[in-house]
Formats: structure tokens, sequence, C-alpha cells
């Protein structure tokens, strides 16, 4: 049975170039570098055990390279669900709108019932 231990939130931004991926990756890094946990050592499992779930929001799904983020995380079994969140704030000069993205990065373990 798949038991969440824990969900980190982050938000990242693409300021200029309207980079859906690059704004994922910065929320992905946001949401990381709010946990300290070793949630793997914890429990005695190998960190390669982490049932990593990321879910990003953006307001064009379609741009944003799923394995760009997966590439972010060092070991786990990762999912991407790239869904429509996030916002684009227009720029005031009337440029390419300001992208940001929205993360959620939940770990898992299969645990015995």
């Amino acid at each position: 049975m798949k038991k969440r231990m824990i969900t980190e939130m982050g938000m990242g931004t693409s300021l200029r170039r309207q980079d859906y991926t690059e704004a994922a990756i910065r929320a992905t890094r946001d949401a990381l570098w709010h946990n300290s946990i070793n949630l793997a050592e914890l429990f005695g499992r190998d960190k390669s055990d982490m049932l990593i779930d990321l879910d990003i929001g953006v307001q064009h799904p379609d741009r944003v390279d799923a394995d760009a983020l997966k590439a972010v995380f060092p070991y786990g079994q990762i999912t991407v669900t790239v869904t429509k969140g996030g916002l684009d704030i227009p720029r005031a000069d009337g440029g390419l709108p300001t992208v940001i993205a929205n993360a959620a990065i939940s770990v898992s373990f299969e645990m015995d019932p």
C-alpha cells in the first residue's frame, strides 16, 4: 500500500523568457529546499525506494518538459503531472508575461497494510 509521508510546496518564475520548464524547475527546487527530513533513513529504507509525485501547475502545461523536471531529483522513483495552474502576469511594457509555476512534491513509500 502506498503511504504518503510528506508534501512540500514551492513556487518558481520565469521573468523575461516565458520559459515554463524553467519556472517549473525553479518551483520544484523551491519545494525541495523546504525539506531537510531524511525520510528514507527514518524508515530504514534506501533512497531509491522513495515514490516521489511531482505536481506542477502552469498556464501552458504543454510547454513543460517532464524529463527535465525528473532530472532535478538525485534519487527516487519520480512521477510528474503537469496541469493548468500557476499564473501568467502581463508586463506593463507589453512584453512577454512573467510566468509563475507552482509545485507540490509528495514523498511516499510502499508500506505493509
